[in-house]
């Protein structure tokens, strides 16, 4: 069971950073890749933080269940 919470935990840690990326591109704060369909859409700056607060839950969700 401690296998599946540490991939658990990682997978929410991805998903926060990539929703933060998505947040920075879809804002225009971040310009990176210069090529990148995201860039300054307001759409993915929403997607972002939908998936930046599904990451935070799981995280949340792995330590409260560590505490049992």
């Amino acid at each position: 069971m401690k296998v599946v919470r540490v991939v658990l935990l990682i997978i929410g840690i991805l998903a926060v950073l990539m929703g933060l990326l998505w947040v920075g591109q879809g804002t225009g704060l971040v310009m990176w890749p210069a090529e990148s369909f995201m860039l300054a859409d307001r759409k993915w700056a929403v997607n972002g933080a939908v998936l930046a607060a599904v990451g935070a839950v799981v995280i949340w969700l792995v330590r409260c269940s560590r505490q049992r």
